[in-house]
């Protein structure tokens, strides 16, 4: 069997297609946390645009929909940002770490909103199943390059790009690049800016690449997937696997009958079994918390800290921003390593309530279609990845990696009925 080539046929396929498939080439220069961004708003302003443009006679398939479902994620970032300005007035923060935040919004939290919104436009699915198969196979080649220089012991070769001294450029790892990636006895990170994002982007990865239809691309993708979840040592990346294709199995074959009953003699089983399998369970948390035991320690600090000085502090409306940890959290800044105490510091209950509606929300409207649709069904498994890494991974920092997953979910949304299509240019003119 061939592979296949697949051609973008629109101005946002080949911006997309390109961006991905040179997703190394974009690594390299430093780009990545500049114009991930920049694509979504471009995007985003290309199908205000379209609107702009269509009339009563344009093809109804090339009409501008947006589901409801994307509308919860704007309204869910619009929150946030409120909450970052009510923050900045309760501390006093001044105009010039208001424009650093808000540049700072704009380049994670926004996206969440932007890349679900772009997939209202007309892009073929297929199309980025491709392309994500694309960077795996080159992943594979990055990693036996990586390999044979550590084995020939050549030191890996690190540079800063430029990009970094731009204004508001967003912290100096973004841009700090290795040109040769040890695989032993290091943690991969490839082209994610550090290695639990690479954890969260190569499972998403793996969602995107099993519907592709070509099987040779299919196994390419798999194996460079699999490659990069282990490599990144991430032990939330190697359980979540398993444990998303489990639980979507289980969440769109559950109204079948022999699927309850199976359930239910478990659940007989299990309550039986109840303290063995408590047991068990804590063994392996423990085992799992032992296997990096210093990591779980910087961990467990950074919430508690986060919790502490969110709850004495800033309730309602957060921080604002983060701030850098004290030494023994080795200055590790407060609220990463999990999304929800880094929500509840900087944006408080109402930017935690926010992320939480517009995630929950996805949940119920890719399991509802998820039961007919196989988009939805990608989807779901995509929503399920972001819920488990949101407990050890702040997902805001590595989102302009994993954008692919927010823009299939996108494409995932419009297929239900629950959509609301833009006014016609005629009523507001």
């Amino acid at each position: 069997m061939k592979l296949i080539a697949i051609a973008p046929q629109n101005l946002p396929e080949k911006l997309i297609w390109y961006y991905i498939v040179g997703t190394y080439l974009i690594y390299y220069l430093g780009g990545q946390y500049l114009l991930a961004p920049l694509l979504g708003t471009f995007l985003v302003l290309y199908l205000f645009w379209q609107w702009w443009n269509q009339t009563a006679a344009t093809p109804l398939d090339e009409k501008i929909t947006i589901s409801l479902s994307v509308w919860v994620w704007i309204f869910a970032m619009l929150v946030l940002e409120g909450a970052t300005i009510v923050s900045h007035l309760d501390f006093n923060l001044g105009l010039k770490r208001f424009i650093e935040t808000f540049a700072d919004w704009s380049r994670t939290w926004a996206l969440f909103a932007f890349f679900p919104l772009v997939g209202s436009l007309k892009i073929r699915p297929q199309l980025i199943y491709r392309a994500i198969c694309i960077v795996c196979l080159q992943s594979l080649i990055l990693v036996i390059i990586g390999s044979l220089a550590t084995l020939l012991q050549i030191p890996e070769i690190t540079y800063s790009s430029p990009l970094g001294s731009l204004p508001l450029n967003g912290g100096e790892l973004q841009y700090e690049v290795d040109i040769i990636h040890s695989v032993i006895n290091q943690r991969l990170r490839l082209f994610a800016p550090w290695s639990p994002a690479l954890g969260v982007t190569s499972n998403i990865y793996f969602c995107l690449i099993l519907p592709e239809q070509n099987k040779k691309w299919r196994w390419i993708g798999m194996v460079g997937a699999i490659t990069m979840i282990v490599g990144s040592v991430s032990r939330t990346a190697v359980i979540c696997l398993p444990t998303v294709f489990l639980l979507t199995w289980v969440l769109t074959n559950f109204l079948r009958p022999w699927v309850q009953f199976i359930a239910g003699g478990l659940s007989f089983i299990g309550g039986i079994y109840l303290p063995i399998l408590f047991e068990f369970l804590n063994t392996l948390k423990e085992n799992v918390r032992n296997f990096r035991a210093g990591s779980s320690e910087v961990r467990d600090g950074l919430e508690r800290i986060a919790v502490d000085r969110w709850w004495s502090e800033a309730r309602i409306w957060g921080h604002g921003l983060s701030e850098t940890g004290p030494a023994w959290v080795s200055r590790m800044p407060i609220g990463t390593h999990h999304t929800w105490f880094g929500l509840l510091f900087t944006h408080g209950l109402v930017g935690c309530v926010a992320f939480a509606m517009a995630l929950f929300w996805s949940f119920i409207d890719l399991l509802i279609k998820a039961q007919n649709h196989e988009n939805a069904r990608i989807g779901l498994r995509i929503v399920l990845v972001l819920i488990i890494f949101s407990f050890s991974e702040h997902l805001n920092g590595s989102v302009f990696v994993f954008w692919p997953g927010l823009l299939m979910l996108g494409i995932a949304f419009k297929e239900s009925q629950s959509s609301y299509r833009l006014p016609k240019l005629e009523s507001i003119t």
